[in-house]
C-alpha cells in the first residue's frame, strides 16, 4: 500500500526531528524502568520493545530494569499466601520471597527477554544474584506514630536496598551487542536474596555506570504543578523546592527522589514518563515535545 503525500511527509519530518538526538545520543547508556501499564497492556509491551531495539540500533546501549508487583500479588493470592505492607514495601517472609524470584526472576523476566527478541533484539534477562550484580543489604524501617515514646524498628524480612553494583557484569553484556533485561533481587553478604524497590535499582544502576538518561515509566502524565499541568525542564534546584512546598507529594515522592539521586550523582537527565503512551520511551528522547517531566543539572 503507498503512502499519501502527507503521510510520507510527515514519517520525514519525524526523521528529521529525531536525527540530531540519535546522533547525540550515539554510544550513551539509556537505563529504563519498565513498570505499571506499559508491562500489563500487549500493545504497549510491544510498542516498548521495539523501542528498546530502536535504540540498540542506531547505536544507544539500554538496560532494562523491571519490576512485578502486581503479578507476584496474582501468585501469591493462587497460593493462599497473605501480604502485609508497610510504608508501601511488601512484608517479604522466606515463603514469599520465594514466589518473589520465581515470579521476577522467570516468569516476568523471561516474558521481558522474549518480548524484546521476538521484535528483533538481542536481550538477555539476568538477576541482581548472577555474577552478584546487585549487591544488598537488608533494608531497616522505622516508624514513628503518635503517643509512641521511642521509634519503632520494623523487620519486613527479604526486603533490601543497593549496597553496590558490580558494573564488570552490564559491561560484558553491552560491550557483547546484548541488552540487560535486570529483575531487582540482590544478594547480601549472608548469601539471603532480597527483594529491592525496581526504582532504586534502576536510579542505583544508572548512577554506577554514569548513564546519559534514567526513563522512569509510570502510570501518570508526569509530574504536575498545583494546577495539573505536567512540568518539564526543571532542575535539582526546582524539584527540591517542589517537594519542599508539597507540590510533589503521596506516592510520586520516592520515584522524584530516586531521579534527584541520579542526577545528583551524575546522571545526565532523569526522565518519569507516562508508560500509558504508545513508544513512549521513544517520543521521550527522540522528539522536542516528549511524553513526561525532564529533570537535570543544566540551567
Amino acid at each position: 500500500m503507498s503512502l499519501s503525500r502527507d503521510a510520507a511527509m510527515n514519517i520525514a519530518r519525524v526523521l528529521t526531528e529525531a536525527l540530531p538526538y540519535i546522533q547525540r545520543f550515539t554510544g550513551k547508556t539509556v537505563v529504563v524502568k519498565f513498570g505499571g501499564n506499559a508491562m500489563v497492556d500487549e500493545q504497549l509491551q510491544s510498542s516498548f520493545a521495539r523501542d528498546v531495539v530502536l535504540m540498540k540500533l542506531v547505536g544507544m546501549n539500554p538496560i532494562v530494569v523491571h519490576g512485578g508487583g502486581p503479578q507476584i500479588g496474582q501468585l501469591l493470592a493462587k497460593l493462599n499466601i497473605e501480604s502485609s505492607f508497610v510504608d508501601g514495601m511488601r512484608v517479604t517472609d522466606s515463603q514469599t520471597m520465594d514466589v518473589v524470584e520465581m515470579v521476577l526472576g522467570a516468569t516476568v523476566n523471561k516474558q521481558i527477554v522474549n518480548l524484546i527478541n521476538r521484535n528483533g533484539g538481542q536481550a538477555i534477562g539476568i538477576t541482581g544474584k548472577d555474577g552478584q550484580l546487585i549487591r544488598a543489604r537488608k533494608l531497616s524501617v522505622s516508624r514513628q506514630t503518635p503517643g509512641m515514646k521511642a521509634t519503632e524498628i520494623i523487620d519486613i524480612g527479604h526486603v533490601g536496598e543497593v549496597r553496590s553494583i558490580n558494573t564488570a557484569v552490564i559491561d560484558m553484556l553491552i560491550n557483547s551487542h546484548f541488552i540487560p533485561v535486570i529483575a531487582p533481587i540482590g544478594v547480601g553478604e549472608d548469601g539471603m536474596s532480597y527483594n529491592i524497590n525496581a526504582d532504586l535499582v534502576a536510579g542505583k544502576i544508572a548512577e554506577v555506570v554514569q548513564a546519559e538518561k534514567l526513563v522512569l515509566l509510570t502510570n501518570v502524565g508526569g509530574l504536575r504543578d498545583k494546577q495539573g499541568e505536567v512540568l518539564t525542564g526543571l532542575t535539582t534546584q526546582q524539584v527540591d523546592k517542589l517537594i519542599a512546598d508539597g507540590t510533589i507529594y503521596g506516592g510520586m515522592l520516592p520515584k522524584i527522589r530516586c531521579a534527584l539521586d541520579a542526577v545528583k550523582s551524575g546522571v545526565a537527565s532523569a526522565h518519569i514518563i507516562d508508560g500509558r503512551v504508545a513508544n513512549a520511551v521513544l517520543l521521550e528522547i527522540f522528539t522536542d515535545a516528549g511524553v513526561g517531566s525532564l529533570i537535570s543539572n543544566r540551567h
